[in-house]
């Protein structure tokens, strides 16, 4: 099958690779030995040109950042635009970006921006602190299709520009984490001609930022094409090169099966498999192709229930499946890099603490406290039961998550049956925001325990759809304070207190799996455990990639400031 140019869309000869799949990679891989497995290294050196091949697999579903939350949305997203801060991914502190500068006053209600010179919009408009201001005001105006960044700029009060190189955001109340959020791709900026557009044309791909690449063409379902902003010269600091990126461009393809994105992998067809699968990890380990995973920070995978049905307004109930769950027997079907829950907040976020022993696998306890609740078995359907009505309840998810089908059954040995109904994104979240869900079962990415406040405070989003308490003034507190030995308090209180009550029902640790070829250098994930491919090139043996193919910049190696990556 002859190779497709770089720079070319890929193509995928979709039978063919479905009956190879997985034994495609056996034959071309061997035990490493192949020329794609590891002949095509010709340079120690970061090169210009060529187009990077990668799959995902499933539709981003809307391109912009500011409005989407989706994992392959968000990884799009931040190719496109640029943030006022940087988050290194290792320390977790932040570092200039746009913004050169910062000023923070001392209870966390103003923040002043001091901008960098000579940024520009992809359309050549010039980036402002009216462009902030137009920004943060446009996401304000998106309402609850901001899901994310709306709660980013809860309080908001004002916002000054008193010169184009200054702006200084104002809250209502203390709000710390604003900071945070501003290194994040939900917080990046669009021109003004892209903020005039409709929210389903912005959605559409109908969208320019300051990134190093632009979004050229977004087909839903099949393909997103990334073209490099040439002009690009405001990378972050720790950036391993400066000017624009190395690459010409990005073709993503949507490839929602494993052995199709195996089988183009070992032909060439694709350089990146963006969802490596766990049965895939060690072949293709061992065939020289580089794994890199990173932990996301932020909620863990877990089970919120809607405790405004009846069944889950019964705090015993809700305990009942959190002791029901054996968390370690998930180990057998999770990725070699997952981990089973030990807190709501993944061990990569600031201010995790382990509390595993909260979640201990308790049958038994489970049992007399359904018992309590006056849920009896029936022992020929093996469910319990009460005034005529079964132990049930349905999620609806749409996330790939094997292992949600052995809760089911560990759940069911307590006499609790929980259905599973795959389904759309934009099913689950339309169940979800009218109150029919029974149960909503996500995870959400974010670098700072404040996205605890954005998902479970009862004051805001509410996903429990419960009654205000004591935990929601510790979120609340813990948003407005500077003082991190008093942050953390808040935080852990604020974990143990929803655990315990049964507000959520962590299970799993997300961990971002994918497999590069060999010829693939300079691929990283950033804090939120989304990539960047800015550092990005190809060594590549095919002739595509070269010094002076791309074009002239001042892009040399930095080492000096080089940003490490999981590799």
């Amino acid at each position: 099958m002859p190779l497709p140019p770089r720079d070319r869309k890929p193509h995928f000869r979709w039978a063919s690779l479905l009956a190879l799949g997985f034994s495609t990679l056996l034959v071309l891989t061997g035990c490493g030995s192949s020329e794609n497995a590891g002949s095509k290294h010709t340079s120690d050196s970061p090169v210009s040109g060529g187009t990077l091949r990668l799959a995902f697999d499933a539709d981003p579903g809307c391109v912009d950042g500011q409005q989407a939350g989706q994992n392959v949305a968000l990884n799009v997203t931040r190719q496109v635009t640029d943030s006022l801060t940087y988050q290194d991914p290792d320390s977790g502190e932040l570092e200039p970006w746009l913004a050169e500068s910062w000023d923070v006053n001392d209870d966390s209600t103003e923040f002043t921006f001091h901008l960098r010179d000579g940024v520009t919009f992809q359309d050549g408009t010039d980036f402002t602190a009216q462009s902030v201001k137009n920004n943060l005001r446009a996401i304000q105006d998106l309402g609850a299709k901001a899901s994310l960044g709306s709660t980013y700029l809860t309080g908001l009060s004002d916002i000054r520009t008193p010169d184009d190189r200054t702006v200084t955001v104002d809250f209502d109340e203390p709000n710390a984490q604003f900071l945070q959020a501003t290194s994040t791709m939900t917080l990046g900026f669009y021109s003004d001609a892209t903020l005039a557009k409709s929210a389903e044309d912005r959605c559409g791909g109908d969208v320019v930022g300051t990134g190093p690449f632009r979004l050229a063409k977004y087909t839903p379902r099949q393909s997103v094409h990334l073209d490099r902003f040439d002009d690009y010269a405001w990378a972050p600091d720790s950036a391993d090169h400066t000017g624009a990126a190395y690459l010409d461009a990005v073709d993503m393809s949507i490839v929602p099966e494993a052995t199709v994105r195996n089988g183009s992998l070992a032909s060439d067809q694709i350089d990146v498999d963006t969802v490596v699968q766990p049965q895939d990890e060690e072949l293709l380990q061992a065939s020289d192709y580089k794994i890199l995973d990173r932990p996301n920070p932020g909620v863990v995978y877990n089970l919120i229930l809607n405790e405004s049905r009846p069944l889950f307004s019964d705090e015993r109930v809700r305990k009942a499946l959190t002791k029901s769950i054996d968390r370690d027997q998930l180990r057998a079907l999770l990725s070699r890099y997952q981990e089973p829950a030990t807190s709501l907040l993944a061990r990569s976020t600031p201010d995790y603490q382990d509390v595993s022993d909260l979640l201990g696998h308790d049958p038994g306890g489970a049992a007399k406290l359904l018992d309590q609740a006056g849920w009896t078995m029936n022992h020929k359907t093996g469910l319990r039961e009460k005034d005529g009505r079964t132990l049930s309840f349905t999620v609806k998810y749409w996330q790939s998550a094997p292992f949600l089908e052995l809760v089911q059954q560990q759940l069911r040995e307590s006499g609790i049956e929980m259905k599973l109904e795959q389904t759309t994104v934009a099913n689950t979240e339309a169940a979800r925001q009218s109150g029919e869900a029974d149960a909503e079962f996500m995870n959400l990415t974010r670098s700072d325990p404040d996205v605890l406040r954005t998902v479970f405070d009862a004051n805001g989003a509410n996903r429990n759809r419960r009654e205000p308490a004591q935990i929601d003034q510790d979120l609340d507190r813990s948003a407005g304070v500077k003082d991190p030995t008093e942050r953390k308090k808040l935080v852990d209180d604020s974990v143990s207190a929803l655990i315990e009550d049964a507000h959520s029902v962590p299970l799993v640790e997300l961990s971002g799996v994918m497999a590069t070829s060999p010829h693939v250098q300079g691929f990283r994930y950033e804090a939120s455990s989304r990539f960047e491919l800015y550092d990005t090139w190809l060594d590549d043996a095919n002739g595509t990639t070269g010094p002076g193919s791309g074009p002239s910049s001042d892009a040399g190696s930095n080492s000096d400031s080089a940003r490490g990556g999981t590799q």
